[in-house]
């Protein structure tokens, strides 16, 4: 099981990223991907998740209106398109895969796969 991101780096504030986190080694129709974040003395704390099968998404608070998250089943990649980034968005950015729990809302949970995590900085 792979989860390989790409796509962080460093923005002023008011810039735009995409990361992209391209998944191999489980069927990808069966999991929820999604994007965490952890800043320095802080915990990790879920940004956006989607389920790839329906596209139902979940989005933080402190991101919705400003990150857009979508999947491309066909290269098995999910996409986080981060705008208007500000100087508290800088973190280590984690891509994860959960086994969907058809029962439950679609959410950032436990997950069951980690990728390695891009870091983001936003200037001010």
């Amino acid at each position: 099981v792979q989860l390989v991101e790409s796509g962080g780096g460093l923005v002023q504030a008011g810039g735009s990223l995409r990361l992209s986190c391209t998944a191999s080694g489980f069927i990808f129709d069966e999991y929820t991907i999604g994007w965490f974040r952890q800043a320095p003395g802080k915990e990790r704390e879920g940004v956006s998740c989607i389920n790839s099968i329906d596209d139902k998404t979940y989005y933080a608070d402190s991101v919705k209106g400003r990150f857009t998250i979508s999947s491309d089943n066909s290269k098995q990649t999910v996409y986080l398109q981060m705008n208007n980034l500000k100087p508290e968005d800088t973190a280590v950015y984690y891509c994860g895969a959960e086994y969907i729990i058809r029962t439950r809302t679609v959410g950032c949970y436990d997950m069951n796969f980690w990728g390695k995590g891009p870091p983001v900085t936003v200037s001010s």
